[in-house]
């Protein structure tokens, strides 16, 4: 049993106290509808952000991504944070046991169903993978035996000058214009929070330049963020005559010609074209380092995704896994997607944890 609580953009953007006090109210109202408000129980804790992790159950948040600005939070240890808020709350008892990334999560849940699971992969809101590296090659841990699960953060691939050489000029205006410039330059490039907006650069260039809407430029197409990601996916399912476009440039104070509508089209297309791409292409380079680091000729491996983009876009999925498939020809991959796979994830973390700190007890 699960249910979805969105997080409003002035929580997003407010305090630690306000962000932390609304997800201990969801909590709340969650247990109240299935009828355990009252009791004590175990709690693992999904945190999708960049995190310096000493702990099964802390995370001193790095900084924040996908849009979060709440002060008070970054250097901060985000399961203290949790625990002052249920305190405050004062309505039940819960023992964070885990806080784990959504990729963790993911390729856990998945690795339950699939025991070739060795990686995890976010394509939503943001990107991110994780995967299982050999001890021997992780310097920052003691020993050479078995493997540890390593989260990439290649949200943030690209910061340091290295993907300037592809970078166009309307990613170099998103990232600009976003709450975090010359941070998360991959993840800009290829996640559901900046393709919509990477769209709506390029459709007021190409506007600049008289190719499209007459030359006339309306003022919602002038508003950050107007072009939601979610009309690329709508705009790419129309099959018929373009009446998706037509009606999703109305709505943008649009008047548009058919041919208008075929170039917008073509410009969705391209663009979440070169996101599957670009999503394939480090997805390639994980498995195929994963091979190389194992010593083998040929590898099977499943890869565990969840994430709105992937799920909804209907051919972004098909395009990163042919990219996969072209860039990593010694490798066979299979792709898992999870249905609420960073929150069962996290329970099966938390479950696995406290029953192995029971049997420690005894």
């Amino acid at each position: 049993m699960h249910k979805i609580y969105s997080i409003p953009l002035d929580i997003m953007q407010g305090t630690d106290d306000v962000l932390f006090d609304y997800i201990v109210n969801c909590i709340s109202k969650f247990l109240e509808y299935i009828g355990m408000k009252g009791v004590s129980l175990p709690l693992g804790f999904t945190f999708s952000f960049p995190c310096h992790q000493n702990r099964l159950n802390e995370a001193i948040l790095l900084k924040w991504t996908k849009g979060f600005k709440a002060t008070g939070c970054e250097g901060e240890d985000v399961v203290c944070l949790l625990r002052d808020a249920i305190r405050r709350r004062e309505e039940f008892d819960l023992n964070v046991v885990a806080v784990v990334n959504d990729t963790v999560g993911t390729m856990m849940s998945c690795g339950f169903e699939d025991p070739y699971c060795e990686v995890g992969l976010i394509v939503g809101t943001g990107s991110n993978a994780c995967y299982m590296e050999e001890m021997k090659n992780v310097e920052l841990v003691e020993g050479d035996e078995g493997r540890m699960c390593i989260n990439m953060e290649w949200g943030s691939f690209g910061d340091n000058g290295c993907l300037d050489d592809i970078r166009t000029e309307f990613d170099v205006v998103v990232d600009e214009n976003s709450l975090n410039a010359g941070k998360q330059r991959f993840e800009k490039m290829i996640s559901g929070m900046y393709l919509g907006e990477i769209v709506r650069n390029i459709l007021i260039r190409f506007t600049e330049r008289g190719l499209l809407f007459r030359g006339r430029i309306s003022e919602r197409l002038k508003t950050r963020g107007i072009f939601e990601t979610k009309f690329l996916s709508q705009i790419e399912s129309d099959h018929l005559a373009l009446v998706q476009v037509h009606s999703i440039l109305q709505r943008l104070g649009l008047e548009s010609t058919c041919d208008d509508r075929i170039i917008v089209k073509e410009v969705c297309t391209v663009i979440a074209r070169r996101a599957g791409q670009l999503c394939g292409a480090g997805m390639a380079a994980v498995v195929d380092k994963i091979r190389e680091n194992r010593g083998m000729d040929f590898l099977k491996i499943t890869v565990g995704v969840d994430g709105s983009l992937y799920k909804f876009h209907p051919h972004f999925s098909s395009v990163m896994h042919e990219t996969v498939k072209q860039l990593s020809p010694k490798c066979e991959v299979t792709f898992l997607q999870s249905e609420d796979g960073s929150g069962k994830g996290a329970a099966l973390i938390t479950a696995v944890a406290c029953r192995i700190r029971e049997a420690g007890q005894h």
